[in-house]
């Protein structure tokens, strides 16, 4: 072989690890004649995958209505994804509700739905209902779900999935959005950084609690290397084979006949083939989402680790409130700009006593 066709054969081999290596290429063993061997896996699939949350960023339109960048039956699911996501939105959705002031058109109950719907979907719908005349008599949330911005400014359509869409009648659909630096038709939940973390959490434990259901927990080798009957040594395979459920790991048998004293063993496996370091997992995926809601852990129930305080909790509930509700009260106050007349309008803020 030429000198130049070596140069060339070792700048493809030179390629080919680089392709490997980029994709995750791990050496698993040398085989008998001392080659090595090597595999490659890909990445896990997400529950939301990445490339559909990149494609759907600009809003296309059907020549109706504008779907939304985000897909909102996956922000749905999630909602419930780990106890501290779901918990800080209900925290600051039950303070909005208990601060605000009722009005004769909005209710408590259409307010906190309109509210809820803000903070998981970045987005909330009020509908007017008028009277004859056109004037505002209530207001009625309406689903951020199903709801869809149409192309005419002013339109607003009502999608319930299978079923024939409806077009809202023009200027009866208030919207309020967090804003979003892609597009301007619809808002984007802030938490959408922690998503990920959140998801993550979810699946450590399940995992764990699959761990504990199959019985992987119990796994082990038994090495049994004495002169032991054959039917017993059947007898205890079949007794392994009950004491466990059907998992990710099982339990293995090893007999040597004629063995020395004292060498039947039991070799734990499962603990150290389980092992996913899950309450470092759990602890900071949790800091993720409460960073990505800013909500204090003693509003959320959390123990302080031993030695540590978390400050007192009337403090937290001053500056959270300060922080965090005062400024969603603000752009709930959009409705009002919005209808033309004071349909919002929030309790004065009692400060607790230091």
């Amino acid at each position: 072989m030429s000198k130049s066709s070596q140069a060339r054969k070792a700048r493809a081999m030179s390629r080919t690890e680089t392709r490997e290596a980029s994709a995750g290429a791990i050496i698993a063993a040398s085989n008998s004649r001392g080659a090595v061997e090597s595999f490659a896996f890909g990445d896990p699939e997400p529950v939301l995958e990445g490339r559909q949350l990149i494609d759907m960023f600009e809003c296309w339109h059907n020549g109706r209505w504008y779907e939304p960048p985000l897909p909102l039956d996956g922000l749905a699911r999630a909602f419930r994804v780990s106890p501290h996501h779901s918990s800080a939105i209900m925290l600051k959705r039950n303070l909005l509700v208990a601060s605000l002031d009722p009005t004769s058109i909005l209710t408590r109950a259409e307010f906190g739905k309109m509210v809820q719907d803000y903070l998981v979907f970045g987005t909330g719908y009020v509908e007017v209902k008028r009277n004859t005349f056109r004037d505002p008599l209530r207001l009625v949330h309406s689903m951020a779900r199903y709801t869809r911005r149409g192309v005419v400014p002013g339109q607003f359509w009502w999608v319930p999935g299978a079923n024939d869409p409806i077009e809202f009648p023009t200027g009866n659909v208030i919207q309020i959005m967090q804003p979003d630096v892609n597009q301007e038709i619809y808002g984007v939940p802030e938490y959408l950084s922690a998503l990920q973390a959140a998801l993550l959490n979810e699946a450590a434990t399940l995992f764990r609690r699959r761990y504990y259901l199959n019985g992987s927990h119990a796994g082990y080798i038994l090495y049994a290397t004495g002169d032991i009957d054959t039917n017993d040594v059947g007898k205890m395979k079949e007794a392994l084979r009950q004491a466990k459920g059907p998992g990710n790991f099982r339990n293995l048998m090893v007999h040597a006949p004629n063995g020395k004293e004292g060498s039947i063993k039991i070799i734990p496996i499962a603990e150290a083939g389980a092992k996913d370091e899950f309450l470092g997992i759990k602890t900071a995926t949790r800091d993720d989402v409460l960073a990505a809601h800013r909500v204090p852990p003693s509003l959320l129930g959390i123990v302080p680790a031993q030695g540590s305080q978390l400050g007192k909790v009337s403090e937290s509930v001053d500056m959270f409130f300060e922080l965090e509700i005062a400024p969603i009260q603000a752009a709930c106050l959009e409705i009002n700009d919005q209808l033309g007349m004071e349909a919002v309008k929030f309790l004065p803020r009692s400060v607790a006593a230091k």
